[in-house]
């Protein structure tokens, strides 16, 4: 540890004297670290001293002994005792405020004990004042700080070393990583945490070392660190209890623009130079981790994407058992397949979250990489899983009706028991493209997540008035929007109610609120504007499709 100024008042050998009283100085004031000790009699040292430093003094400075005598008769003594004082008084502030550790005053050489006025001052102040005997030269003072300065880094870098040598070791383990994370949080005494690409918490040591909110406000900062994607560290007031603030360290993972995380620390007296550099090491050794982990999920990625072509294909039956070995079991039927896009942006994170919830689901979901979207398979009541994806990052999710179970499903062809069968020819295909085709109506629609057994409960009229149609739609019904905005007529909602209820005239004006003849007189008005016939199932047929692709 570094000397402080209580390690060179209890040493024995110098006989120093603390002369403020203890209890009118700040607590912990005597458990100051000193970084230096400095001699100088100067009126104001200040510029040369730091923060930490002790400053030795003979008091050549504060005048002979008879101006300093309070107990001299007469009035010129009284000033000099005035004056003195408010030497003292200056001279004292000047130290506190250059963050001086304690001063120290040499007797017998140029006068006999401490002046009275600098122990007022230093007691008035909180500045730690001890007297040197005379026996005692300054270089020893000096000497001993610096000798006490040189072991205390030397036992930091064996410390440095030693929990380095411990990191590396801990790295060759088989979760390397974990064990790394686990080896520094012991050598720190503090807790450490890691957040993944996707902002949360992958691993931490000790678990459940850092509690609510903190943990939540680590979390939050992490993802905005991930978000802008560049390499950057921060520090963090978070608070465990509104009144315990806890300080932590975060430090993004990997290069700009390709982050892999965010490693946090929570605060520790071992962060100093030497505890920086082995976070240094750890914050290496982590980001090499997580690229060579990068690497296996490409590879992890690639043999998905080959099994998610033959479980579409219907050949089911290797994809079981590689899946087996590498993941889990595949998902059991009923199952429904998801599809949503793979922007390059966003494909790292997917695939790391989409990992996370594969371990927790202990292999019950599949996906794989399927050009530019991702496509998964999920047990039916996993289907939540949708809604994730599309709140987390933003994008259009397709989901199809179930598929297989007992009654065959609404695509059949999977068996109930032991997950996707071997026989699933054409039944995955399908839910495949009942999927696509939900995706694409979330795109159209902004939904977010799109179910195609919404788009089936429409008919077959609203599958088809997709957004390759809606200009053909838009140039339909023009006729009628354009006479409703120049005559504030409702002939589109009319139109579209009245074909609603099979083309009843009296259930339209009830809906509407109107007369039946008033309905009977815009249906009329509607035929001559678009010059059709609205009696016939075509002509009503094609003028729904059209309301339907305008939306």
């Amino acid at each position: 540890m570094k000397p402080t100024v209580q390690t060179l008042l209890d040493r024995t050998e110098l006989g120093l004297g603390l002369l403020t009283p203890t209890a009118t100085l700040a607590p912990g004031a005597l458990e100051t670290p000193v970084a230096w000790a400095h001699s100088s009699d100067l009126p104001d040292p200040t510029p040369f001293l730091d923060a930490g430093h002790v400053l030795l003094t003979t008091g050549t400075q504060f005048g002979d002994a008879a101006s300093d005598d309070a107990g001299t008769s007469g009035g010129a003594s009284d000033g000099g005792a005035s004056e003195n004082g408010a030497f003292a008084d200056a001279y004292v502030r000047r130290l506190r405020e250059a963050g001086v550790a304690a001063l120290g005053f040499g007797t017998e050489v140029i006068r006999a004990g401490t002046p009275d006025a600098l122990i007022a001052a230093c007691t008035a102040q909180g500045l730690p004042l001890f007297e040197v005997p005379y026996r005692v030269p300054f270089i020893a003072i000096a000497r001993l700080v610096a000798d006490l300065l040189a072991e205390d880094a030397y036992a930091r870098q064996a410390w440095a070393l030693a929990a380095q040598r411990a990191i590396s070791l801990a790295a060759l383990r088989p979760d390397g990583l974990s064990a790394t994370l686990a080896e520094l949080s012991r050598r720190l005494g503090t807790w450490v945490g890691l957040i993944d690409a996707t902002g949360s918490v992958d691993r931490e040591a000790p678990p459940g070392g850092l509690g609510q909110p903190a943990l939540g406000e680590v979390v939050g900062e992490a993802r905005s660190m991930l978000r802008r994607g560049q390499r950057a560290s921060r520090t963090l007031l978070a608070a465990e209890s509104t009144d315990a603030p806890q300080r932590l360290t975060l430090q993004t993972l990997g290069g700009g623009g390709a982050l892999r995380g965010v490693l946090a620390i929570g605060d520790s007296p071992e962060l100093d130079q030497a505890g920086r550099e082995v976070v240094t090491s750890v914050i290496a050794l982590a980001g090499l981790a997580l690229e060579q982990n990068r690497d296996l999920d490409r590879a992890r990625g690639h043999l998905r994407s080959g099994l998610l072509r033959s479980i579409l294909a219907g050949d089911t039956a290797l994809a079981e058992r590689v899946a087996a070995e590498m993941w889990g079991e595949l998902p059991h039927a009923p199952v429904r397949v998801m599809v949503t896009d793979a922007p390059l942006a966003h494909v790292d994170q997917l695939t790391e979250l989409l990992e996370l919830r594969v371990e927790e689901r202990e292999g019950r979901l599949f996906f794989g990489r399927d050009d530019e979207q991702f496509v998964l398979v999920v047990e039916q009541h996993d289907a939540g899983l949708a809604d994730e994806l599309a709140s987390e990052f933003g994008l259009p999710v397709g989901v199809s009706d179930p598929v297989g179970g007992s009654d065959g499903g609404a695509a059949g062809g999977i068996a109930a028991a032991g997950g996707i069968a071997a026989g699933a020819t054409g039944g995955m295909a399908l839910a495949h493209e009942q999927a696509m085709r939900a995706l694409e109506r979330a795109r159209e629609t902004g939904a977010g997540v799109s179910y195609f057994e919404e788009i089936s409960r429409q008919g077959v009229l609203a599958f088809l008035a997709r957004t390759d149609a809606r200009a053909v739609a838009l140039a339909t019904l023009a006729p009628l929007t354009e006479h409703d905005a120049a005559h504030g007529t409702s002939l589109v909602t009319t139109t579209r109610t009245w074909l609603e209820h099979g083309g009843q005239f009296d259930a339209t004006a009830q809906a509407l609120g109107v007369h039946r003849h008033t309905v009977r007189s815009r249906i009329a008005l509607a035929e001559r504007l678009l010059g059709r016939d609205l009696s016939g199932f075509h002509a009503r047929a094609d003028l729904w499709a059209a309301l339907l692709a305008v939306g």
